[in-house]
């Protein structure tokens, strides 16, 4: 994959995501791998890394156990036994024979059935045989603790046997001087010791000239000296020259070993790197699991569509400071190729960009990513990002003129395969002439059929992107009330600045807010105002459907339960009752999402419109909506209350009966009939009312 500018990895935080990597890794091999991780684009290769990483997940979920605890580096030895007349020393072959036994066991490990459930891990050894002749020749020649065997040759036995017999004569010659001079008193309290190899006797130093032998040395302080006894003088030389011997014949053993084994060298070097992969593939699992990684479908196309995503590293700083984390839903495709964000500063616009930046640089380097399996991601061929204050002092360069030369780059290099992210385009300049720079950009991105996520602030942008084909308004939402963000990304609408809000909040001067309300452009005002109550209005009717939702479900529960604990007469009223509660239920449910409807659309013309006449309108019709809502909600209570009270009786109207008027829902006794009217006595107002209005009541009985 190619990247601009050079820093993207490092912008995207890749490199944390390496280390995590590494620490989760034992051997050296895995662990430069790790650091190494390349990032590809071809789907099979990602597939397959991404289904070894899963079945190994797996495994530890289930708590198996795989044979990959061999974590020594060997790359020394293993260099050292291709070169001709080099010679191992006996713990390298121990090493060595740690090798072939652990690959041993991974293949005894791979029975019928396992290569059938992880055929991705198998897949590791597939073209790999194992060889149990590297452990039979080690162990011919060496004992478990890397000693060369008395029996490896016939001169090597014959040696060691000598050598036994020549050191049992010299302990018992020694043994008997030893013993002769402590009577004498001539010994010190060690008795004994060895220098240059030699047994030496520890005596007194007045006393050294009493005894015939070799004098090899004396203590620091002078009162110790060491003598070797003449009778022990030939025995101490055969023993030396028999172990000078018994070292050559070591020697030459190892070295036929050397050689011998170096015949497997290619194969140990097979062996060395398939446990430092199946190491590798053991730490991208176990950090799957501290990130709660999941394979999503993986599609061979620019594509994005992510479920419940959370960005890795804020899920694990959050986890440990037991902190909430809000995952975020995304999808960019052919028909939606941008998605611009909008919202209050801090509300989470950068975090959903590099959230979706680096799970797309994970899941191409083969690893899991934390998002709902049900997601799907492409491939990208190239990856290019813009975030944060780039004014470079080197070139002498603003921060815009900087900004320019990455977008010209952007424009000049995006493809179909490219996925890009620019953070608060056009900033950096006046907002005007910035903004229209910034829907060229914009313009020209999309029809490079390019990929990817712009934040932004300008609400020109905004208006572009609800009438451009392949671009789509996002917001983050906002709690106004509290003033806090909510990290939570709506698609499909864009986001107030709440700039006035924040102000207001704090506490800054109510002169100072209207001074700075009666510099901006009315309609901008107006523009901003309507997309933040309405996103409050929609953050209403989304919490109370949830609600009504949960309370569908509920009752539906409620349902159940009754159905199996109640009797047959009982069971039937009450399921006619819960019938009763969902209807209501679910007429508001529709009843809201009505209202949602209609709120959508009222800002969808306020975009398009471009006169005041039309602007005014609009805000008329808003205006009688929310007016039309709350006299419904009067006139249903009225109803309710007289519906409680009183029951239709119809027939025909005669005077000093009770009637309800169907318009007002309110209820009068007839005072007198003239023609089609008719007076109704309404308290102490006498009222004409039409009689087609009318319907004869009766007060219900008392229960």
């Amino acid at each position: 994959m190619k990247f601009f500018p050079e820093s993207a990895l490092v912008q995207l935080e890749f490199n944390k995501i390496k280390d995590l990597l590494k620490e989760q890794c034992q051997t050296e091999w895995a662990r430069d791998k790790a650091t190494e991780l390349r990032i590809h684009t071809r789907k099979d290769f990602i597939v397959h890394e991404l289904t070894q990483s899963s079945e190994f997940k797996q495994l530890l979920d289930a708590g198996q156990y795989f044979p990959n605890d061999y974590v020594l580096n060997l790359a020394k030895e293993l260099k050292l036994l291709g070169i001709p007349g080099a010679v191992l020393t006996g713990d390298q072959f121990l090493d060595i024979r740690k090798l072939a036994e652990s690959i041993q066991r991974i293949f005894r490990w791979f029975d019928k059935d396992r290569k059938s459930i992880y055929p991705a891990l198998y897949k590791v050894i597939a073209t790999t045989t194992y060889e149990k002749e590297i452990i039979v020749l080690i162990d011919q020649k060496l004992d478990e603790q890397g000693v060369v065997r008395d029996n490896a040759s016939d001169e090597l036995l014959r040696i060691r046997q000598q050598l036994s017999r020549k050191r049992t004569e010299l302990r018992r010659t020694f043994d008997r001087i030893l013993q002769k001079l402590s009577k004498a008193g001539y010994v010190t309290d060690t008795a004994e010791a060895f220098l240059n190899g030699r047994r030496v006797v520890s005596l007194f130093a007045e006393h050294k000239r009493q005894i015939k032998g070799i004098l090899h040395g004396e203590s620091d302080t002078r009162k110790t000296s060491f003598v070797e006894p003449e009778e022990t003088i030939e025995l101490n030389n055969d023993v030396f020259s028999l172990e000078h011997e018994e070292s050559r014949e070591v020697y030459r053993i190892l070295r036929e070993l050397t050689a011998a084994l170096s015949l497997h060298a290619p194969l140990l070097e097979i062996y060395h790197n398939i446990l430092g992969e199946f190491d590798f593939i053991s730490g991208k699992a176990k950090f799957a699991r501290t990130i709660d990684g999941q394979l999503p479908l993986i599609i061979d196309k620019a594509h994005v569509h992510l479920i419940k995503a959370y960005h890795p590293l804020l899920w694990l700083y959050n986890k440990k400071a037991q902190k909430p984390v809000y995952p975020i839903d995304v999808s960019l495709n052919e028909k939606t190729r941008i998605l611009l964000v909008s919202g209050p500063n801090a509300g989470g616009k950068t975090v959903t960009l590099k959230t979706v930046g680096l799970l797309q640089l994970m899941i191409q380097s083969g690893l899991l990513v934390p998002v709902h399996p049900d997601s799907e991601m492409g491939i990208f061929k190239q990856l290019m990002i813009h975030i944060g204050d780039t004014q470079s002092l080197e070139f002498e360069l603003s921060t815009y003129s900087s900004h320019l030369k990455n977008m010209k780059y952007f424009m000049e290099n995006a493809n179909g395969k490219t996925l890009f992210f620019i953070d608060e385009l056009g900033s950096g300049s006046d907002p005007n002439l910035g903004g229209a720079f910034a829907e060229v950009i914009l313009e020209e991105l999309v029809r490079k059929h390019s990929l990817g996520i712009v934040t932004t602030h300008y609400l020109n942008l905004k208006i572009m992107a609800n009438k451009t084909p392949g671009i789509l308004n996002g917001a983050m939402a906002f709690d106004e009330q509290h003033l806090l963000p909510m990290y939570k990304l709506i698609v499909g609408k864009p986001g107030s600045s709440y700039t006035f809000s924040i102000a207001e909040r704090i506490g800054l001067e109510t002169r100072l807010i209207n001074r700075a309300r009666q510099l901006v452009d009315e309609g901008h005002f107006h523009l901003d105002k309507l997309l933040n109550r309405t996103e409050q209005d929609l953050q209403v009717i989304e919490k109370e459907k949830k609600q009504l939702q949960q309370l569908v479900k509920e009752n539906e529960r409620m349902k159940k339960e009754m159905e199996n604990l109640i009797n047959k007469e009982t069971h039937h009223q009450q399921v006619e009752l819960l019938r009763h509660q969902n209807k209501i239920t679910e007429d508001r449910l529709a009843y809201l999402k009505d209202m949602e409807r209609k709120l959508r659309q009222v800002v969808l013309d306020w975009r398009k419109a471009e006169s005041s006449e039309d602007k005014n309108e609009l805000i008329r019709q808003l205006h009688g909506l929310l007016f039309t809502q709350q006299v419904k909600q009067r006139e249903e209570k009225a109803r309710k209350k007289i519906n409680s009270k009183y029951e239709e009786v119809g027939g025909e109207i005669q005077i000093g009966q009770k009637v309800l008027m169907r318009k007002n829902h309110q209820v009068g006794e007839v005072r007198e009939i003239k023609g089609r009217k008719a007076i109704i006595q309404l308290g102490m107002i006498p009222i004409t009312v039409d009689l087609g209005d009318l319907t004869v009541v009766s007060e219900k009985s008392a229960p």
